[in-house]
């Protein structure tokens, strides 16, 4: 684990620190203290399956939730299979900015890092 990273033992999935900011940033813009990051995995993308993620209001009964400083990460009941020890870490660099999934359970990825293959 990075020493960027919170997580208690036990979650089944990592929310960075640099996410957990960029999401409480965003969320300030939005001006709406309800929202969640809600991660999910879709089949389709050049390697088999993508990442995706939104803004809800919502957390489902079946639905994994991580919180890092007071804002919350989802996870669909789902796509958690798929993403179960993964970080969701956010990075901005040369290639710009965007939300990272370093996920231990692909097999492969594509270029751009938002499909992979199990």
């Amino acid at each position: 684990m990075s020493t960027e990273t919170q997580a208690i033992a036990g979650d089944p999935i990592r929310f960075s620190d640099s996410a957990a900011s960029k999401v409480r940033t965003l969320i300030e813009e939005e001006g709406n203290e309800a929202l969640k990051l809600r991660v999910f995995v879709t089949g389709g993308g050049c390697s088999g399956f993508s990442y995706g993620f939104t803004f809800d209001e919502e957390i489902a009964d079946e639905d994994t939730a991580v919180v890092n400083g007071g804002i919350t990460l989802v996870v669909d009941s789902l796509s958690i299979q798929y993403l179960t020890g993964a970080e969701i870490d956010y990075r901005e660099g040369l290639q710009g900015a965007q939300f990272l999934v370093n996920n231990p359970n692909a097999s492969s990825t594509c270029g751009c890092g938002n499909s992979f293959a199990i």
